[in-house]
């Protein structure tokens, strides 16, 4: 990969497609596709009444998902996509308006933060061509800074990986972001990189499903990962969500790149969890003339539950959930059916069997239907070829 091409993207994470140029007009250098650090105005063409107190808050966006919000003077007059800098502890920090305006209100209220409240940091001004110069600097030393980290936290022996590394705007602190399964005594540490790097050190604990998000990579569905694109917010995922969708619980299939299991799960579970809600009762036993059947196994979207005789192992029936209420409330009537399946729709679904196996004659979704060797003519025409008699009649 070309040097240059590798710093271009290191601003890929503060959700620019190229780095800012000090002396030119920021106009789009802040967006680019696949972009979760992006926000929506949806209320950008609706204006609030005259007399209507404006908003002075601004979001801010950082490194990666970090975001933030912060007071600005109404004489900023600051638009979507500015580089501004803001206040931090200690110095400044350069970052850039997200969103503006009332859509504000309703984002500080998503994120339970007090537009009144004191706390609020400011927005100290727009960024200079000095602030741009130095913010961009730091932020192509990103990525050596992590690599020589790590190879400080493994000649110390700490059990601890270093994830990444984000410089303040202003060049005077950087935070090492780390994961670690113990706790780590990393006190020897920051004084060895306060020496390395010249700077003030902050060392932040985070998350393997935030590790995740901040590499990036491809998931088993071929895609990039939710987390790396467009997903901000952790929800909590458990093995009942896996057992409503009847998934196999096996940890290789369910777990993601974070180790964890995957964010995925839970897309689907609310419309498994609704159609589950009229599925009958699966921890009543079926009572019929051939003998009682317990639950097995379900097929949710195509509303059908599996149960097996228990005179009979190992053979699974498939039923309708229609089906299984219609022998429940001929059970609690004190009578018993025959058999599991009605008669007539066992039938109905042999016959549809038979018509869709005479259709292809079993061989089109055969997988060794390729496999078949050919027959070599030659030998055939040998064996279909009549013996010569080339013997003539002996004379007597």
């Amino acid at each position: 990969m070309d040097k240059n091409n590798h710093k271009e993207e290191a601003f890929l994470t503060r959700g620019c497609k190229c780095a800012p140029q000090p002396h030119t007009r920021q106009l789009d250098v802040f967006k680019h596709s696949c972009n979760k650090l992006d926000a929506r105005d949806w209320l950008e063409k609706i204006k609030p009444p005259e007399v209507f107190p404006s908003n002075d808050s601004v979001e801010v966006r950082f490194k990666n998902s970090r975001k933030d919000f912060f007071r600005a003077s109404p004489d900023l007059d600051l638009h979507t996509g500015d580089i501004v800098a803001v206040e931090a502890s200690p110095g400044h920090d350069i970052g850039i308006v997200t969103l503006t305006g009332e859509v504000v209100k309703l984002q500080m209220k998503s994120k339970k933060v007090d537009p009144k409240s004191t706390e609020l940091r400011r927005v100290y001004r727009k960024a200079k061509v000095s602030d741009i110069e130095k913010w961009v600097t730091a932020v192509r030393q990103e990525d050596s800074t992590m690599f020589r980290s790590r190879e400080i936290a493994s000649s110390l022996k700490l059990n601890m990986k270093i994830s990444d590394v984000e410089y303040q705007g202003d060049r005077t602190k950087a935070v090492f972001y780390y994961t670690a399964d113990d706790r780590v005594d990393f006190r020897e540490l920051i004084r060895v990189l306060a020496d390395a790097f010249g700077v003030r050190i902050e060392m932040r604990q985070i998350g393997m499903r935030q590790e995740a998000s901040r590499l990036g990579g491809i998931g088993s569905c071929g895609r990039e990962l939710c987390c790396a694109t467009w997903l901000t917010s952790f929800r909590s995922v458990s093995t009942n969500s896996a057992r409503t969708q009847q998934l196999t619980l096996n940890p290789q299939k369910l777990a993601g790149q974070c180790s964890k299991l995957k964010c995925c799960i839970n897309y689907e579970n609310a419309c498994y969890e609704d159609i589950i809600k009229d599925f009958p009762d699966t921890n009543k036993e079926l009572l019929t003339k051939a003998g009682t059947a317990t639950f097995q196994k379900m097929d949710v979207m195509k509303q059908e539950i599996g149960y097996q005789y228990t005179n009979k192992p190992g053979q699974v029936i498939m039923l309708s959930a229609e089906r299984v209420r219609e022998i429940i409330r001929i059970n609690e009537s004190g009578q018993q059916p025959e058999e599991l399946q009605d008669k007539l729709a066992s039938e109905d679904q042999v016959a549809e069997e038979v018509v869709q196996d005479s259709g292809n004659n079993g061989l089109e979704d055969s997988l060794t239907r390729f496999d078949s060797p050919k027959k070599n003519k030659k030998s055939k025409r040998r064996r279909n070829r009549k013996p010569k008699n080339n013997r003539k009649p002996s004379e007597k």
